[in-house]
């Protein structure tokens, strides 16, 4: 397994369950990916993994977590019920508080847009609707048969999707509020990944206590038990490649590693840059280069003082600058930002106050492009110029939101898409990976098996993304190799023996 991120890690897990040896090969020093963590003065942050989808009862990632045994041994802790997201423009005055559950969703903005009731309702039920064309999201066996057809709204843009249903403006901008939970781009995301997204946090979200890191041991120590490796802090430097097959890897230290199969958890891009240029066809590599990817993001790490007294706030908060740019939050330019999102992220033991706060500011490639030659611990005296500009810029606006916050901050740190770039591998630091064009669907859409024949690809670049998109993801890549439909057969029967203990 080349890369220890979320899909390298519950593909290795997966197939350790099917009696497979995995090695995982990760680069950094720890593994995890999206789900590493990182500490400062005693003091724990997530750097990709902040809100989770799928853990409530019967959920997709409660199910494959439960079968994999490890979801005892998660802390996970649920937002509220009557508030999963709440949403600030402006000022702070208009401020929107969203319930967990389709009708209590549906429910609360038909209350505050009535003349948009009927028209609500019909779009709650068409995004229900795009959900269930996708097997996988509902760990049901797909047919296999390729040639399947979707419903014309399945790839229609997102930000038409919504308004062709919905004619107020601003519903249509609420409605569109978990954009940067997948780097929406008007004109271009196609509306079924708009619906699995929403679908998956309306029916309910969730948050690690005491850090995502957790999620990244617990499927390690099923690769291990199974026999498996961990091999950390040991970046493969060559994939070697003879009559179409891997014949093994090479690392930074100069160790062989040598196996049957080899799956690359990691950016196509980067994998391009271990291969031979023989080992895929010019048009493939070009194909790989030329995919656009999502946007990246500039992100604050807020350590409170103790006795501060910040309220912790059991659910993510969204702020936007203005109305008409929820499909232009990523833009630079000297408004800058235009919206974020921010969390107190909950301590193994949470109380009333905050110990910490996260704050994601979607940020383009293009804002940190004059320092694109740099890498971690040397970059150029103007780089830190510029991040402390950007921070307190973000911390004016956070300022409006939550006043007198800045009062209460022991330490503030910052990560820019470089350092997103450089710590995950993504090629120009997308969060995402590659993104998914409605008007070209054909381009963005990568099959896992490869060329070569032993070589897979899992993560979030193949299929979905996300911390629920990427483990299904995972069950297709293992499904390659254990046989259709056996993986997805399996949890559901552990779900409904479980159920019935």
């Amino acid at each position: 397994m080349i890369g220890g991120g979320l899909g390298g890690l519950v593909t290795g897990a997966l197939l350790s369950k099917e009696g497979y040896r995995v090695t995982v090969l990760e680069k950094n020093g720890i593994i995890g990916g999206g789900l590493q963590c990182f500490h400062r003065h005693n003091t724990i942050f997530e750097t990709g993994i902040h809100i989770l989808g799928g853990f409530t009862e019967g959920g997709s990632l409660s199910k494959i977590c439960s079968y994999l045994g490890i979801l005892d041994k998660l802390d996970i802790r649920h937002t509220d019920s009557d508030c999963i997201d709440s949403i600030i423009f402006g000022n702070g005055e208009e401020h929107y508080r969203l319930p967990r559950g389709k009708m209590a969703f549906e429910t609360y903005l038909s209350g505050l847009f009535p003349d948009q009731a009927e028209r609500l309702h019909r779009y709650m039920n068409a995004m229900w609707a795009l959900s269930e064309e996708v097997d996988l999201f509902y760990l049901r066996e797909d047919d296999g048969n390729p040639l399947r057809s979707h419903s014309p709204e399945f790839l229609m843009p997102a930000d038409m999707f919504i308004a062709k249903y919905i004619s107020d403006p601003v519903l249509a901008e609420l409605l569109a509020y978990m954009n940067p939970m997948y780097a929406g781009v008007a004109g271009h995301t196609p509306a079924f990944v708009h619906a699995l997204i929403n679908v998956l946090y309306i029916n309910g979200s969730s948050m690690f206590a005491g850090g995502s890191q957790q999620m990244a041991d617990a499927l390690a120590r099923v690769i291990v038990n199974g026999g498996g490796e961990i091999r950390a802090g040991d970046p493969v430097t060559e994939i070697a490649v003879e009559e179409r097959a891997v014949t093994h890897v090479v690392t930074r230290s100069g160790k062989k590693y040598k196996g049957e199969l080899y799956i690359s958890d990691i950016h196509p891009c980067t994998l391009l840059e271990l291969l031979p240029e023989t080992a895929f066809i010019k048009s493939y590599r070009n194909r790989l280069q030329e995919i656009p990817n999502s946007y990246s993001a500039f992100s604050l790490y807020i350590k409170f003082k103790d006795g501060a007294e910040q309220p912790f706030v059991n659910h993510p908060c969204y702020y936007q600058k203005e109305h008409g740019r929820i499909w232009k939050l990523e833009e630079y330019d000297n408004s800058y930002p235009n919206g974020f999102m921010y969390l107190t992220s909950p301590a193994k033991k949470q109380d009333r106050w905050a110990e910490r706060m996260t704050v994601n500011c979607p940020m383009p490639f293009s804002a940190v492009e004059k320092w694109a030659g740099s890498r971690t611990g040397n970059r150029p005296a103007d780089y830190y110029v510029w991040k402390e500009e950007i921070k307190q810029r973000i911390l004016e606006n956070l300022e409006i939101v939550s006043p007198g916050i800045n009062e209460r901050i022991e330490f503030c740190l910052t990560s820019s898409p470089l350092t997103i770039r450089d710590f995950y591998g993504t090629k120009e630091g997308a969060i995402y990976g590659y993104n998914r064009d409605c008007t070209n669907m054909a381009l963005s859409q990568i099959s896992i098996a490869t060329k070569v024949r032993n070589l897979l690809l899992t993560g979030q670049n193949i299929n979905l993304h996300g911390i629920c998109g990427v483990p299904l993801t995972a069950i297709q890549t293992a499904e390659c190799i254990a046989g259709r439909g056996v993986i997805v057969r399996k949890i559901n029967e552990d779900y409904e023996r479980r159920k019935h203990v």
